[in-house]
């Protein structure tokens, strides 16, 4: 369940959330429910187990659009003129960082939005966290399941 707290969220992750929930409501909700409708059509329904998968379809995609429906209700659009500062690390800053010895990019977001296969880390993500409201040239420690690792904030974009 998705909690009723203010979530703060980009304008291009508001975007896109409310795209998955149109793509859900509009496209997927009535392919399943064909689906349903097919499957309890060939009779008995209590050794169905095409309508028992079918039925289970449509349960997880109802269960995602009232999250997402919750999500969407809840954002608050982060104003990223303001969030995107140069000086200190917030919300909507891209942070290049000496990461272990590796350099890495990093935008934070809101955890929504949070894909770290794209560089896009939660303000409430180990990383996240230590990074907020530290300066270029600035070290800190991030607790991984590798250990504490030492990361220096390189640049401010």
């Amino acid at each position: 369940m998705v909690d009723a707290k203010k979530v703060p969220v980009t304008k291009d992750g508001l975007e896109r959330l409310k795209g998955e929930l149109e793509e859900l409501k509009e496209i997927k909700r009535p392919f399943i429910a064909a689906q349903v409708a097919e499957a309890r059509s060939h009779g008995d329904l209590r050794e169905n187990a095409g309508y028992e998968a079918a039925r289970n379809d449509q349960m997880m995609n109802e269960k995602r659009i009232s999250d997402l429906e919750t999500l969407v209700r809840n954002a608050i659009v982060l104003d990223e003129s303001k969030a995107r500062s140069t000086e200190i690390v917030g919300l909507g800053s891209r942070v290049i960082v000496d990461f272990g010895g590796d350099e890495e990019t990093y935008t934070i977001v809101g955890a929504i939005e949070a894909k770290p296969s794209r560089g896009l880390i939660s303000n409430e993500s180990p990383i996240g966290k230590a990074l907020l409201g530290k300066r270029s040239g600035q070290k800190t420690s991030v607790s991984t399941p590798g250990g504490v690792t030492s990361v220096t904030i390189l640049r401010i974009e």
